[in-house]
């Protein structure tokens, strides 16, 4: 699917990336280029520095991958560039193919290996208007989630070609990934590839006609608009607390769960946000349905 030679199985996307990032350090040089927002940053405890020793540096803080003149005006050599695509916490945003091209090649003449954390990559081929092996075929390696996007009760491979996929073996041992019995989660990732995958193009379409609704509200933004992915942020001008009760109001009332958790990050002061999935459950809402459902949810938002 990705056009690469080999990918390996691992029971978490944490591991598999510490498996990758110690990969590509391993005699080379122990320091990462990543975003401040990619998730080994944000949400996997710095495991990259505290178990595998490594150091990170930021070509940039702006809610965006790097441009190439960043990636070259970093005042250190570094090993790996890992480019989280989407970028989720900025949005679940993309660069443009030409603009992800030339990061790439700017980290090639630096020296760099650059590897992708594509936790989300299965959905990215309609922006980019490339297919999966085009996109893989950039990376020397490249992380994908089972869970995330297909559904899979849990699992991530990491695929690349043999000589890297016999290191990472290496490596998932020494993480504690060789787990006696992998198959009942690996069987819900190969149900996942037959049967999401194929609806990754119909959700894409779909996520921005549910944007454009959202986008209607009284207050409310969307980021990034449209979408660039069937994934994006949803700020609304209320606090949050306010806004989870208004969830499970809704839930309990009309047997609707129309948003996730909603938190105030502090980006826009006096907004509230939420991220939004367009997915199998969202296809059957038409515009007007969804400006309905989120009319009731707001009035109940200020009881």
């Amino acid at each position: 699917l990705l056009g690469l030679a080999d990918a390996v199985y691992f029971p978490t996307g944490t591991m598999a990336q510490q498996a990758a990032l110690q990969y590509w350090a391993d005699g080379e040089g122990r320091t990462v280029a990543m975003h401040p927002l990619a998730h080994p940053e944000v949400h996997e405890q710095r495991a990259y520095s505290v178990l595998s020793g490594l150091r990170t540096v930021w070509p940039t803080r702006a809610p965006r991958l790097p441009t190439p003149a960043e990636l070259r005006a970093l005042g250190e050599p570094f090993t790996t560039l890992m480019l989280e695509l989407p970028l989720r916490d900025a949005g679940f945003v993309l660069p443009t193919w030409p603009e992800l091209t030339a990061l790439v090649e700017a980290a090639r003449e630096l020296g760099a290996y650059v590897h992708l954390d594509g936790a989300r990559l299965w959905e990215t081929g309609p922006h980019f208007g490339r297919t999966l092996p085009e996109i893989a075929g950039l990376a020397n390696s490249v992380y994908v989630s089972c869970y995330k996007t297909l559904g899979a009760t849990s699992g991530a491979l990491v695929a690349g070609d043999e000589e890297f996929a016999r290191g990472v073996r290496v490596w998932r041992h020494r993480y504690g990934g060789r787990l006696f019995q992998q198959w009942p989660a690996v069987l819900t990732a190969l149900s996942g590839l037959d049967t999401e995958l194929p609806r990754l193009g119909a959700y894409v379409a779909n996520a921005k006609e549910v944007a454009a609704a959202l986008a209607a509200t009284p207050g409310g933004r969307v980021n990034p608009d449209p979408p660039h992915t069937h994934q994006f942020q949803f700020w609304l001008p209320y606090p949050a607390h306010a806004l989870n009760r208004a969830n499970i109001r809704l839930a309990e009332l009309q047997g609707v769960g129309l948003f996730g958790g909603w938190d105030e990050p502090g980006v826009l002061p006096g907004f509230s946000m939420t991220e939004i999935t367009a997915s199998e459950a969202a296809l059957d809402w038409t515009p007007r349905e969804i400006t309905e459902a989120v009319a009731l949810f707001l009035e109940l938002a200020q009881v």
